[in-house]
């Protein structure tokens, strides 16, 4: 290392942080602002955060609760505003940001001026009616599946149907989702699928993110290609709050990709109990069927002329008091059950944990009324107290000291309120607001 590199003083990381606020804040005065915003979030603490862009570049904006609580209107993705904002650096991760002290909204902002215009002009084209909507397909057998091959989208939607319905076959379309050339492949993914027609429907995924990340699923190639699609196209794209135009266009909007695979595929254990259900109504059909022959079988053997026709007919009424008593007992347990359930419902009407709850709850508003109150009563008493602090400090002798007058007492310590008699030549002690002077008369005046 050189002489000269070893000369340099060393900084800590929030040493140099702190200075580059410092010289941040003391060379830039509160500016004006204007911009979109982008990537709005509001968490509990009630500060709100976003991103203000234009066409080139965009920068981190805060505005604190004690500020935003003054405004009329809540900001959202998308809108044009102007702020009067200090730049700063926020040294905790050393990222230049604003401060937002006001804001005024403009209107909307460019994406989403043109994503309405987008849409207005397919809609009355007719690209988003219903009567262009094709059906789901009730059992699909393969599924093309487009989206980035390294997404969280692909990985959702392969562990859903994994658990859902593992006989579904999957095809990836691997494609970008979010940049200038993602438009164009998912358009031609569309139209290879379609020339392929080995699956049953296309599902067009990707996960969530901002309104820039999922802006080419705003695109016009793409609505035109999921309408000229001879597939089902079913979209799953961002999350429930994120509407793109090909979710418009599309035969089935799903909320996310997992929506989307649990959209198209039948459910596994759905199709379980139906199969137990079948069998167990088979099962009783036989059953059914049995005891009819039985009975039939009964009525025959009693026609015939047998020897043994009274241990027969005795059988007959084994099997007919067994009849009954099977029906006896179904429905005695039928009623026990019910008595039980009443029970149940009773008991659960008399659980303590509802009136628990009830008198937790009544506790908890009862402590935030004593605690409003105690609020209440301390700030009374610090009003009064600050009342008192004042009337003492207009009695303070001390006050009308520091005002320029002065307090004359005599070699006794005796305060003066006249000239009348004090010598000439007598001693006397000025107390000012600062110091004292001890004095001698010279001459007296009445």
């Amino acid at each position: 290392m050189s002489e000269f590199a070893t000369s340099l003083p060393v900084l800590r990381v929030s040493d140099l942080n702190s200075a580059v606020r410092e010289i941040i804040e003391g060379n830039f005065p509160p500016l004006r602002v204007e911009g979109e915003i982008s990537n709005f979030a509001c968490p509990s603490s009630g500060h709100w955060y976003f991103s203000l862009k234009d066409a080139q570049a965009q920068v981190r904006c805060a505005m604190f609760r004690n500020r935003n609580g003054l405004q009329s209107w809540r900001p959202r993705d998308g809108q044009q505003v102007q702020v009067i904002a200090q730049p700063t650096l926020y040294e905790g991760r050393g990222e230049f940001q604003l401060i937002v002290e006001q804001m005024e909204e403009l209107g909307a902002g460019n994406l989403a001026a043109e994503f309405q215009r987008i849409k207005d002009k397919l809609a009355a084209e007719g690209l988003f009616a219903n009567e262009h909507k094709q059906p789901l397909p009730q059992h699909p057998r393969r599924v093309a599946v487009i989206t980035s091959a390294t997404g969280a989208a692909w990985h959702d939607i392969r562990v859903t149907l994994a658990k859902r319905w593992p006989l579904l076959e999957l095809l990836l379309y691997p494609v970008q989702v979010q940049g200038d050339a993602a438009a164009a492949q998912i358009v031609a993914a569309l139209e290879s699928a379609n020339r392929r027609a080995t699956e049953d429907l296309i599902i067009l995924a990707r996960g969530g993110g901002s309104a820039e990340d999922l802006w080419c699923f705003n695109d016009e190639r793409i609505a035109r290609a999921i309408h000229a699609s001879t597939l089902p196209v079913v979209t799953g794209i961002g999350h429930e709050i994120d509407f793109t135009i090909a979710d418009f266009v599309a035969d089935w909007r799903a909320a996310t990709p997992t929506a989307a695979a649990e959209q198209i595929s039948p459910d596994r254990e759905e199709w379980a109990q139906r199969i137990r259900n079948q069998r167990q109504r088979l099962r009783h059909s036989i059953e059914r069927h049995l005891r009819e022959a039985t009975l039939s079988l009964d009525y025959l053997r009693a026609r015939l002329r047998n020897p043994l026709s009274s241990l027969q007919q005795q059988e007959r009424e084994l099997t007919l008091l067994r009849s009954r008593l099977r029906r006896e007992m179904r429905v005695h347990l039928m009623r026990s059950e019910q008595r039980q359930g009443a029970l149940r419902a009773r008991l659960r009407r008399l659980d303590p944990r509802q009136a628990i709850d009830y008198y937790l709850d009544h506790t908890a508003r009862s402590r935030d009324r004593l605690r409003l109150a105690i609020q209440r009563q301390l700030e009374q008493r610090e009003q009064e107290l600050d009342r008192h602090r004042l009337r003492l400090l207009a009695l303070n002798p001390t006050a009308v000291l520091e005002r320029g007058y002065a307090i004359v007492r005599d070699s006794q310590g005796v305060v003066l309120r006249s000239s009348a008699g004090v010598a000439v030549g007598a001693c006397i002690d000025v107390q000012l607001w600062r110091g004292r002077l001890y004095s001698q008369v010279l001459e007296r005046e009445e």
